[in-house]
C-alpha cells in the first residue's frame, strides 16, 4: 500500500472556540459544522479544524503548555500581488496580527505573513512559478527550472 498524499484536515489548537469561530467567519469562511469543543471550515480540496487547545493536545496525548514559534506556517497562495495586499489588509481587519508586511521575496514571489487570534502564522503569497486551477487550487511549476 501507497501512503496517500493528502491533507484532509488541519487543525488549529486554539485557546477560545467561540473567538476563534468568529474571527475565521469575519474573514468570510463559512463554519460547516461546530460540536462542544470543534468548529469545521470547509476550505479548497481539505477542512481547516479549530480545537480548544488542551483538548487537543489531551487527544495527541501531548503536554498543552507552550507557546512561541511551532515550526509551522500555513499557506495560501493568491492570484497577484494585489490580491496579496488585499487580503492582507482583509486579515489585519478582522484582528489578525501583522507579522510581517506584504513584500518582494528573496524567492522572486510577493509574501507576507499574519498570525490568527492564537499565534497561527498564515503565508499569504503570490508566487510566479505556480498558478492556481480554476478550483483554486496551487498547480506548482518552473521551480527545477
Amino acid at each position: 500500500m501507497t501512503v496517500p498524499n493528502r491533507i484532509s484536515i488541519v487543525t488549529l489548537g486554539v485557546a477560545d472556540l467561540a473567538r476563534s469561530t468568529a474571527f475565521y467567519e469575519s474573514l468570510g469562511w463559512t463554519n460547516s459544522a461546530t460540536a462542544p469543543a470543534i468548529s469545521f471550515f470547509e476550505m479548497q480540496g481539505s477542512i481547516l479544524g479549530l480545537y480548544e487547545w488542551s483538548a487537543l493536545a489531551d487527544d495527541a496525548k501531548v503536554p498543552a503548555e507552550g507557546s512561541g514559534f511551532r515550526g509551522v506556517a500555513l499557506a495560501m497562495n493568491l492570484a497577484s500581488t494585489d490580491e496579496v495586499d488585499t487580503v492582507f489588509a482583509e486579515w489585519l481587519a478582522a484582528g489578525a496580527t501583522s507579522a510581517v508586511e506584504p513584500h518582494k521575496a528573496f524567492w522572486g514571489g510577493y509574501s507576507s505573513y499574519v498570525a490568527d487570534l492564537d499565534g497561527h502564522l498564515w503565508e499569504l503569497a503570490y508566487n510566479p512559478y505556480a498558478s492556481l486551477d480554476a478550483d483554486g487550487r496551487l498547480v506548482m511549476g518552473g521551480l527545477s527550472d
